[in-house]
Protein backbone atom coordinates (compact mmCIF):
# COMPACT_ATOMS: atom_id res chain seq x y z
CA UNK A 1 0.00 0.00 0.00
CA UNK A 2 1.09 3.51 -1.09
CA UNK A 3 -0.34 5.34 1.86
CA UNK A 4 0.83 8.97 2.05
CA UNK A 5 -1.91 9.91 4.86
CA UNK A 6 -3.43 8.86 8.07
CA UNK A 7 -7.19 10.37 9.22
CA UNK A 8 -7.54 9.41 12.92
CA UNK A 9 -10.52 9.34 14.77
CA UNK A 10 -9.55 10.44 18.62
CA UNK A 11 -12.32 9.49 21.42
CA UNK A 12 -11.89 5.52 22.24
CA UNK A 13 -9.85 5.24 18.65
CA UNK A 14 -6.88 6.82 18.95
CA UNK A 15 -6.89 7.83 22.59
CA UNK A 16 -7.05 5.67 25.64
CA UNK A 17 -9.18 4.80 28.27
CA UNK A 18 -8.74 8.07 29.71
CA UNK A 19 -8.94 10.15 26.93
CA UNK A 20 -4.87 10.50 26.55
CA UNK A 21 -2.68 9.68 23.78
CA UNK A 22 0.03 6.33 25.06
CA UNK A 23 2.95 6.82 24.77
CA UNK A 24 2.88 3.94 22.08
CA UNK A 25 0.43 5.71 19.72
CA UNK A 26 2.86 9.02 19.82
CA UNK A 27 5.41 7.02 18.71
CA UNK A 28 3.91 5.10 16.01
CA UNK A 29 2.59 8.52 14.88
CA UNK A 30 5.62 10.31 15.46
CA UNK A 31 7.11 6.90 13.01
CA UNK A 32 4.75 8.19 10.42
CA UNK A 33 5.61 11.09 10.33
CA UNK A 34 9.18 10.85 10.07
CA UNK A 35 8.49 8.78 6.88
CA UNK A 36 7.32 11.53 5.50
CA UNK A 37 3.67 10.15 5.81
CA UNK A 38 0.64 13.20 6.33
CA UNK A 39 -1.31 12.81 10.23
CA UNK A 40 -4.60 14.34 10.44
CA UNK A 41 -7.36 14.83 13.40
CA UNK A 42 -10.23 13.43 12.03
CA UNK A 43 -13.24 14.09 15.00
CA UNK A 44 -16.07 14.78 16.17
CA UNK A 45 -14.74 17.31 18.59
CA UNK A 46 -14.78 20.94 17.79
CA UNK A 47 -11.34 22.84 17.40
CA UNK A 48 -11.35 24.24 20.84
CA UNK A 49 -11.64 20.62 22.49
CA UNK A 50 -8.59 19.17 20.90
CA UNK A 51 -7.04 17.64 23.43
CA UNK A 52 -3.31 19.06 23.69
CA UNK A 53 -1.10 15.94 23.76
CA UNK A 54 -2.17 15.37 20.45
CA UNK A 55 -2.04 18.99 19.14
CA UNK A 56 1.83 18.90 20.32
CA UNK A 57 2.92 16.00 18.14
CA UNK A 58 4.93 17.88 15.68
CA UNK A 59 4.08 17.68 12.02
CA UNK A 60 0.12 17.27 12.70
CA UNK A 61 -0.98 19.98 10.65
CA UNK A 62 -4.63 19.62 10.05
CA UNK A 63 -7.78 18.69 11.76
CA UNK A 64 -11.19 17.76 10.64
CA UNK A 65 -13.60 18.94 13.31
CA UNK A 66 -17.16 18.20 14.58
CA UNK A 67 -17.75 15.80 12.04
CA UNK A 68 -16.83 17.52 8.66
CA UNK A 69 -18.29 20.88 9.22
CA UNK A 70 -14.92 22.59 9.49
CA UNK A 71 -11.40 21.73 8.60
CA UNK A 72 -8.60 23.94 10.27
CA UNK A 73 -4.76 24.49 9.68
CA UNK A 74 -3.82 24.08 13.69
CA UNK A 75 -0.21 25.81 13.55
CA UNK A 76 -2.33 29.13 12.19
CA UNK A 77 -5.49 28.03 13.93
CA UNK A 78 -7.22 29.49 10.02
CA UNK A 79 -10.59 27.62 9.20
CA UNK A 80 -9.99 26.59 5.87
CA UNK A 81 -13.10 25.28 4.90
CA UNK A 82 -16.63 25.08 7.03
CA UNK A 83 -19.97 24.48 6.42
CA UNK A 84 -22.63 26.19 8.73
CA UNK A 85 -26.23 24.47 9.57
CA UNK A 86 -29.28 26.33 7.74
CA UNK A 87 -30.75 28.57 9.72
CA UNK A 88 -33.91 26.93 8.61
CA UNK A 89 -33.14 23.63 9.69
CA UNK A 90 -31.63 24.52 13.16
CA UNK A 91 -34.96 26.33 13.33
CA UNK A 92 -36.82 23.09 12.14
CA UNK A 93 -35.07 21.00 14.66
CA UNK A 94 -36.07 23.42 17.79
CA UNK A 95 -39.53 22.72 16.62
CA UNK A 96 -39.31 19.08 16.18
CA UNK A 97 -37.81 17.94 19.37
CA UNK A 98 -39.43 20.81 21.76
CA UNK A 99 -41.46 18.43 23.65
CA UNK A 100 -38.71 15.62 23.58
CA UNK A 101 -37.00 14.80 27.26
CA UNK A 102 -33.75 16.03 25.35
CA UNK A 103 -30.26 18.41 26.07
CA UNK A 104 -28.51 20.04 23.65
CA UNK A 105 -24.69 20.44 22.86
CA UNK A 106 -24.00 23.54 20.29
CA UNK A 107 -20.59 24.15 18.10
CA UNK A 108 -20.10 27.94 17.19
CA UNK A 109 -16.70 28.79 15.54
CA UNK A 110 -15.08 25.65 16.91
CA UNK A 111 -16.10 26.20 20.23
CA UNK A 112 -18.99 23.64 22.10
CA UNK A 113 -21.73 25.27 24.74
CA UNK A 114 -24.17 22.99 26.26
CA UNK A 115 -27.16 22.92 28.53
CA UNK A 116 -26.11 23.78 32.01
CA UNK A 117 -27.83 20.57 33.38
CA UNK A 118 -25.88 17.90 31.22
CA UNK A 119 -22.52 19.81 32.00
CA UNK A 120 -23.33 19.75 35.67
CA UNK A 121 -24.46 15.99 35.74
CA UNK A 122 -23.69 14.17 31.81
CA UNK A 123 -24.17 10.61 33.45
CA UNK A 124 -27.67 11.66 34.09
CA UNK A 125 -28.12 12.32 30.57
CA UNK A 126 -26.27 8.82 29.34
CA UNK A 127 -22.30 9.88 29.47
CA UNK A 128 -20.15 7.39 30.82
CA UNK A 129 -18.26 8.63 33.62
CA UNK A 130 -14.84 8.41 31.77
CA UNK A 131 -16.49 11.74 30.32
CA UNK A 132 -17.17 13.71 33.02
CA UNK A 133 -14.32 15.47 32.64
CA UNK A 134 -14.16 16.22 29.30
CA UNK A 135 -17.60 17.15 28.96
CA UNK A 136 -17.02 19.67 32.13
CA UNK A 137 -13.65 21.34 31.26
CA UNK A 138 -14.74 21.81 27.39
CA UNK A 139 -18.32 23.03 27.54
CA UNK A 140 -19.30 26.06 28.43
CA UNK A 141 -22.57 25.93 30.24
CA UNK A 142 -25.95 27.76 28.92
CA UNK A 143 -28.68 28.09 31.04
CA UNK A 144 -31.29 28.16 28.30
CA UNK A 145 -29.22 26.26 25.76
CA UNK A 146 -32.59 26.36 22.92
CA UNK A 147 -32.58 30.18 23.75
CA UNK A 148 -28.49 30.44 22.26
CA UNK A 149 -29.48 27.79 19.58
CA UNK A 150 -32.24 29.75 18.11
CA UNK A 151 -30.25 33.14 18.92
CA UNK A 152 -27.46 32.09 16.73
CA UNK A 153 -29.41 29.52 14.19
CA UNK A 154 -26.91 31.09 11.10
CA UNK A 155 -23.68 30.25 12.98
CA UNK A 156 -23.67 27.00 14.10
CA UNK A 157 -21.47 24.02 12.78
CA UNK A 158 -23.32 21.29 14.30
CA UNK A 159 -25.77 20.30 17.08
CA UNK A 160 -25.71 17.68 19.48
CA UNK A 161 -28.89 16.36 20.97
CA UNK A 162 -28.23 14.37 24.01
CA UNK A 163 -30.69 11.65 25.87
CA UNK A 164 -29.81 8.12 27.24
CA UNK A 165 -32.80 6.84 26.04
CA UNK A 166 -31.79 4.10 23.48
CA UNK A 167 -35.55 3.87 22.05
CA UNK A 168 -35.94 7.59 22.00
CA UNK A 169 -32.48 8.22 20.19
CA UNK A 170 -33.69 6.02 17.71
CA UNK A 171 -37.38 7.65 17.08
CA UNK A 172 -35.61 11.27 16.88
CA UNK A 173 -32.99 9.81 14.51
CA UNK A 174 -35.73 8.73 11.93
CA UNK A 175 -37.81 11.98 12.88
CA UNK A 176 -34.54 14.11 12.02
CA UNK A 177 -34.23 12.39 8.59
CA UNK A 178 -37.08 12.25 7.45
CA UNK A 179 -38.45 15.90 8.19
CA UNK A 180 -35.58 18.07 8.20
CA UNK A 181 -33.94 19.57 4.99
CA UNK A 182 -30.22 19.90 4.68
CA UNK A 183 -28.53 18.05 6.81
CA UNK A 184 -26.72 14.90 7.81
CA UNK A 185 -27.06 12.87 10.76
CA UNK A 186 -24.83 10.59 12.63
CA UNK A 187 -23.45 9.41 15.95
CA UNK A 188 -20.38 8.41 17.56
CA UNK A 189 -20.97 7.30 20.95
CA UNK A 190 -24.37 5.92 22.53
CA UNK A 191 -25.95 9.10 24.11
CA UNK A 192 -25.58 11.23 21.17
CA UNK A 193 -27.23 12.41 18.05
CA UNK A 194 -25.10 14.40 16.37
CA UNK A 195 -26.56 16.97 13.09
CA UNK A 196 -24.36 18.99 10.76
CA UNK A 197 -25.30 20.38 7.44
CA UNK A 198 -25.42 17.77 4.62
CA UNK A 199 -22.27 18.40 2.80
CA UNK A 200 -20.25 17.59 5.94
CA UNK A 201 -19.12 14.24 7.17
CA UNK A 202 -15.90 13.26 8.11
CA UNK A 203 -15.38 11.66 4.12
CA UNK A 204 -15.83 15.42 3.14
CA UNK A 205 -13.00 16.61 5.42
CA UNK A 206 -10.76 14.08 4.53
CA UNK A 207 -11.58 14.89 0.78
CA UNK A 208 -11.01 18.02 1.18
CA UNK A 209 -7.42 17.86 2.74
CA UNK A 210 -5.88 14.89 0.45
CA UNK A 211 -6.81 16.99 -2.65
CA UNK A 212 -5.25 19.64 -0.69
CA UNK A 213 -2.03 17.80 -0.52
CA UNK A 214 -2.27 15.93 -3.83
CA UNK A 215 -3.33 12.82 -2.61
CA UNK A 216 -5.74 9.92 -4.04
CA UNK A 217 -8.42 8.47 -2.25
CA UNK A 218 -6.54 5.51 -2.32
CA UNK A 219 -3.30 6.99 -0.87
CA UNK A 220 -4.87 7.91 2.05
CA UNK A 221 -5.58 5.40 5.43
CA UNK A 222 -8.39 5.94 8.42
CA UNK A 223 -8.92 4.87 11.70
CA UNK A 224 -12.20 5.03 13.68
CA UNK A 225 -14.26 3.15 16.25
CA UNK A 226 -17.93 4.79 15.82
CA UNK A 227 -20.81 5.28 13.32
CA UNK A 228 -19.73 8.66 12.50
CA UNK A 229 -16.65 7.24 11.12
CA UNK A 230 -17.81 4.58 8.68
CA UNK A 231 -17.93 7.05 6.18
CA UNK A 232 -14.81 7.84 6.54
CA UNK A 233 -13.29 4.27 6.26
CA UNK A 234 -15.18 3.46 3.04
CA UNK A 235 -14.26 6.89 1.38
CA UNK A 236 -10.45 5.96 1.90
CA UNK A 237 -7.99 3.22 0.44
CA UNK A 238 -7.76 1.39 3.91
CA UNK A 239 -10.30 1.88 6.47
CA UNK A 240 -9.23 0.64 9.66
CA UNK A 241 -11.44 0.01 12.99
CA UNK A 242 -10.32 -0.88 16.43
CA UNK A 243 -11.53 -3.96 17.92
CA UNK A 244 -14.05 -2.20 20.27
CA UNK A 245 -15.59 0.03 17.53
CA UNK A 246 -19.32 -0.33 16.20
CA UNK A 247 -20.61 -2.69 14.41
CA UNK A 248 -21.09 -0.14 11.14
CA UNK A 249 -17.87 0.81 11.56
CA UNK A 250 -16.30 -2.56 11.64
CA UNK A 251 -18.15 -3.46 8.70
CA UNK A 252 -17.21 -0.35 6.74
CA UNK A 253 -13.53 -1.18 7.41
CA UNK A 254 -10.75 -3.15 5.57
CA UNK A 255 -9.19 -3.87 8.78
CA UNK A 256 -9.83 -4.28 12.32
CA UNK A 257 -7.03 -3.32 14.57
CA UNK A 258 -6.57 -3.84 18.37
CA UNK A 259 -8.32 -1.55 20.92
CA UNK A 260 -8.17 1.67 21.36
CA UNK A 261 -6.42 1.39 25.00
CA UNK A 262 -4.19 -1.18 23.51
CA UNK A 263 -2.43 1.22 21.32
CA UNK A 264 -4.60 0.02 18.43
CA UNK A 265 -3.17 3.07 16.04
CA UNK A 266 0.03 1.68 16.21
CA UNK A 267 -0.81 -1.86 15.37
CA UNK A 268 -1.83 -0.62 12.92
CA UNK A 269 0.46 1.95 11.84
CA UNK A 270 3.18 -1.04 11.70
CA UNK A 271 1.57 -4.58 11.35
CA UNK A 272 -1.28 -3.80 8.74
CA UNK A 273 0.06 -0.29 6.88
CA UNK A 274 3.68 -1.54 7.26
CA UNK A 275 5.10 2.15 7.04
Amino acid sequence: MNIRCIALDLDLTTLDREGRLSEGNRQALEYAISKGVHIIISSGRAFDSLPADVLAVPGIEYAITSNGSAVYHIPTKRRLIGYTLEPHSVREIMVRTANLPLAYEAFLSGVAYADAGYVRDPVAYGAAPRAIRYIQTTRHPEADIRGFILDHCGQLDSLDLITGDSELKARTEDLLRRTVPDIYVTSSVPQLIEVSHRKAGKHSGVRFVAELLGLSPAQVAAFGDGDNDADMLSYVGCGIAVENATPACRAAARYVTARHDQDGVACGIYDTLHI
